[in-house]
Formats: structure tokens, sequence, C-alpha cells
């Protein structure tokens, strides 16, 4: 019998089985594809936790796999003994479906082993539950979210102490932990509302939330803008049915804002996201709706945002009274010029003051940070290599946190939190819309400010979702191909050196010389041409997707757009994906 029959047929003669999942567990009973799928495998645990579609089996989100991923930190927590067990560890979770249930499981299991468990009494966003960790001194976190997936996934994300995802080492030792745990369904609950009288559970309220917008207060770089000029700006917000609702809102009207449209539609948690095809800020046809209302109210600006709460999506009016959706590197581009050029003017800004951004988000972030003498380290993609390099950085003294942010919409100004921050993003992003409106520009002039001053930079994405065994199959073959076969000449330009991160090695293709990279290992591969341009291939951590990346700099706008176009095209080309 293969592997995957063997844990089909364990699921199949459970006698308690929860009833939902051997309802769809029967309905897949002819499919035997399908039930390949759902069972040829244990759904993975990264470096981050682990995220996959709802439903029965090995390979999905469920009651057991919850379980089993909860009894492994259980088992870790433990390991570090009675201390790490009294401090405990914090739950938040999103809106999606089941994400409420695995909050309570996830607790119930904790609490089982004697450990504290801090569980938000509402549905919270992911930056709320880094800073949570950090204030209440919690050992270690969990978020129940998929972030922007489709409705049909979940996720559980697993933080340690300093409010960042666990790391790479500390993600192997409870990986071990994990698969020690033994069979997933026959993993024990305890009652919840028994540990929650003992004591054992306690219900995070208001106060967190309360002092997270206090610290956000204290970020402000434009601290003296005038209630005339902040009610100047026209706002528009829109949560995608996810987690922000309540803290965005309470944070703009704390910040002084009050010309600000919530899109209705969009304003309650929904695990559908009926309204969208897709719930994410990166996307421009998730603000549909939001665009209609800004519209009507002549809004300066939308912010939305993916239903956990990390990204931030930003749409800006043109001179035209044109709506138009700026990218991730944009805003970054946008919040780190502001960021810096008022610091230096304040004499504020350190001179060990450090950036930190992803291998394949915008080289204009360097150049800015370059200009106000500040340094720039990129880290693998994830947010999580940002969070690391900080608490890194805050115990040796060697520099000093400035901005972090990813091509991904993830942006971090105050290091209270150590995950990207769409709610601290978004509070400050009103206060840069409102000091360009006071001085007579908007966000679009002030980017083209930036472009004129430091290079037309221009990036795109191209993904391709390749799903099941034979997709990660695919995905495989590509990388393998590049690696065996590295690309030396493109009708773009010549190729001057090649980072694969899989082997930690630049190689230089002139001479040949490989030089090792301070980064860990990870399956990616960056190129870089004569011209500045870029582009690197990796599969997605998170979706079943590959993913490239194109990144050039022009002259102007049309010689960026003629660049990337001609990249793009021989690279697509080349991998036989156009």
């Amino acid at each position: 019998m293969n592997d995957w029959k063997t844990a089909f047929a364990r699921w199949l003669g459970c006698p308690d089985l929860d009833e939902e999942l051997r309802q769809q567990l029967d309905s897949l009973l002819l499919d035997e594809k399908a039930l390949e799928d759902h069972f040829y495998k244990t759904i993975e645990f990264g470096t981050g936790g682990m995220r996959g579609e709802l439903g029965p089996g090995t390979n999905r989100m469920n009651l057991y796999t919850v379980r089993k991923a909860t009894e492994g930190l259980a088992l870790y927590v433990s390991e570090h003994g009675d201390s790490a067990k009294q401090r405990g560890v914090a739950i938040a979770y999103d809106s999606r479906h089941k994400s409420p249930e695995f909050a309570r499981e996830t607790a119930a299991v904790l609490g089982r082993h004697g450990i504290r468990v801090y569980l938000f009494d509402r549905l919270m966003p992911t930056p709320l539950l880094s800073y949570a960790v950090r204030r209440l001194g919690a050992f270690s976190g969990i978020v129940i979210t998929a972030s922007h997936n489709p409705p049909a996934y979940n996720g559980y994300k697993v933080y340690g102490s300093d409010g960042g995802q666990i790391t790479p080492q500390s993600a192997e030792k409870l990986l071990a932990c994990i698969q020690s745990a033994g069979d997933e369904l026959l993993i024990p609950s305890a009652d919840f509302q028994s540990l929650q009288m003992q004591g054992t559970i306690q219900l995070i309220g208001d106060d967190v939330l309360r002092t997270y917008l206090d610290e956000v207060q204290k970020l402000r770089i434009h601290q003296d803008l005038s209630k005339d000029a902040k009610d100047n700006v026209r706002i528009v917000f829109t949560p995608l049915h996810g987690t922000t609702g309540e803290s965005i809102s309470r944070g703009l009207e704390t910040f002084g804002y009050s010309q600000v449209t919530l899109v209705p539609e969009q304003a309650l948690p929904d695990p559908d996201f009926s309204t969208v095809s897709s719930p994410n800020p990166e996307e421009t046809a998730a603000f549909a709706l939001a665009i209609h209302y800004a519209t009507q109210h002549d809004a300066d600006v939308i912010i939305g945002t993916d239903p956990d709460g990390d990204r931030l999506g930003v749409v800006a009016k043109n001179s035209q009274n044109e709506y138009v959706a700026l990218t991730g590197n944009q805003v970054g581009a946008l919040l780190l010029d502001d960021l810096l050029s008022q610091k230096q003017q304040k004499g504020t800004l350190p001179p060990n003051g450090i950036v930190m951004k992803t291998i394949v988000t915008s080289e204009l972030g360097r150049e800015i940070a370059s200009h106000y003498g500040i340094a720039t380290e990129d880290t693998l993609t994830g947010f999580k290599y940002i969070g690391e390099k900080m608490t890194d950085y805050e115990q040796t003294g060697e520099y000093v946190f400035q901005f972090g942010y990813e091509e991904s919409f993830g942006f971090l100004i105050g290091d209270f939190v150590r995950d990207k921050d769409a709610v601290q993003t978004a509070l400050l992003l009103a206060d840069l819309c409102a000091y360009h409106k006071q001085c007579g520009r908007s966000l679009l002039d002030a980017l083209e400010s930036i472009w004129t001053r430091y290079g037309y930079y221009q990036e795109s994405l191209y993904s391709v979702t390749l799903r099941g065994k034979d997709g990660m199959e695919k995905m495989a073959s590509i990388l393998c191909e590049l690696r065996s076969h590295p690309i030396r000449q493109l009708p773009s330009g010549t190729i001057l050196a090649i980072e694969d991160y899989l082997q930690q090695t630049r190689s230089d293709v002139g001479s040949q010389a490989l030089t090792p990279l301070k980064l860990p290992s990870s399956d990616a591969i960056k190129y870089i041409l004569d011209d500045a341009s870029w582009f690197c291939v990796r599969p997605s951590g998170t979706e079943p997707k590959i993913k490239i990346y194109f990144g050039v700099k022009g002259d102007s706008p049309r010689d960026s757009e003629r660049k990337l176009s001609l990249l793009t095209e021989s690279v697509l080309r080349h991998l036989d994906l156009s």
C-alpha cells in the first residue's frame, strides 16, 4: 500500500473523527487523485509556520494538524523549563474560516501542558500579536492566519520572544518536536472553559491595542501638523473584510483625521471575502469599491490592508483626478525618503542607522539611504529575516534600525513590532499625505521628485501558479535548469553576476570568481546585468507559485518602461513561461 493510502486508511478508520471532516472525507472517496493530494505528505512546517488549504488529511489545515503543530510547540516550550511555561504563549487570529476555532484549540492544547496562554478576545491584526508578545514578555506567539491567500486557506505562524517570526534555527528544533508528537488523530485537548477558570488561559482585552496606539503616536515625524492640515485630507480606508477595521479606524481618529470614509461593504470580517476576487492589496482589482467611494468623496488617498493586517496597499489621486495604485517599492520609497529627510533636518538621524530590505526589493531604497549617509542591508525574502537582524543589532549596538520593507507591501518603522505592520504604516502614511498636501503637492508629485533625484526605478513581478505534486516538481525543475545551465546573455543585456542563495555564492560571470553570500540558504537565484537591471527566480514560500522579480533603472519613465519590458520578455521566453 502506498504511503498516502496508509495515512488515508488511518483517517478513514478513526472512530471519533470530527463530523464535518468526516463528511468532507466521504465526498472525496471516488476521487483518488484528490485523495492523494490530501494525504501524500504532511503539511509542511517551515521557518515561519504552516499554511495550506482547509480540509481533511495530513496535507491540509484542520483541527488535527493544528493540534499536532501545537503539541510540538508545547513540547518545545516545556524543554525550556517552567520559566518559559509561565511566560507563556500569546495567540491572535484573523477573520478566516476556522480561525477562532483553531485559536481556541491551540490554547486548549497548550493549556493542557500547563503553559500560560494569552488569547486575544477578538480578531486582531498580526502586528498586534508581535507587539503583545513583547509587551507581555511571552516566550512565544502564534497567529492563525493565511494572510492574503484565497478563502480556502488558513495557516499557523509562530513567533519568538522578540516578537519576530521564529528563526530557522528555532524552527528546526520546533519541527523536530512536532515530528515527535506522533499521530495527529490521537493528540488530546483540554476543556477551554476549565483552563480559563483556572487562569491558565487569559483573554487579552483592549489594553494592548490602546498601548500599541500610544507607541505609534511616538513615531510621528510630522508632529506639528495643524488641525486644518489634517481636516483637509480625505481618506478612504478598506480592511478588505479583515482584521484592521477597529485598529486603523481608532488610530486615524486618535491622530486627528476626521475626513475618513470606511468602505461599508468591506468593513466587517467576512471569511469568504465576498466583494473581491482576492483580498490582496497588491492587486489593484481589490480596490474597485474603494476607488468608487474615493471618486464620490474626492479622496486624496486610499489605504487598504490584507486580512491579517500586515500588508498595506495605497492608491493616490493624480493631477487628472484619476486614482493610481502605487507599488510596494514606491510606497517604501515615499516613506523612507520622508523619514530620513525629516530626521536629518531635526538632527535625530543616528550615524549608525540602517535600512533593511529584501533581495527582491527595489534598489531605489539603497540609493535614498546612501544619500542620507545610512547603510542598507539585504535579507532573504520574508520579513522574519528583517526581524531577526533587528534583534541582532539591538543586542550588539552595531546599527540602529530606521526602516524595513519588502516589495510585497510590507513596511515597518517602529521597532516595538518585529513584523511588517500595516496599522502603523497606515497612520504614518496619513500624516505623510497631509504634510505633502499642506506643501501643495500630492503623493504622486512627491514620488516624481524622488525619481528625478535618484533615477527612474521600476520593478515588476510575474507569478505562475503550479498546484499539487506536479506543480512542485515543475518548480523544482525550473530552478534546477537555471543552476545546471545558467543564463549568460539576454537581448536586454549581459549578465555580470549570479547570486545563488541555495548554494550561498555570488559568481562573477567574467572572472568566474566565487564570493560567499552572508545569508541563510534559500532556493532562489538572482541575476545582475551590466546596466544595473536584475531579475530573481524563487518559489513562493506561502503559495503554490513560482515568482520571477524584475528591476531596472532608467533615465526617464519611457526608458525604464522599455528596459523592463525587454528584460521581462527575454527572461520569460528563456524559462518557457511566456
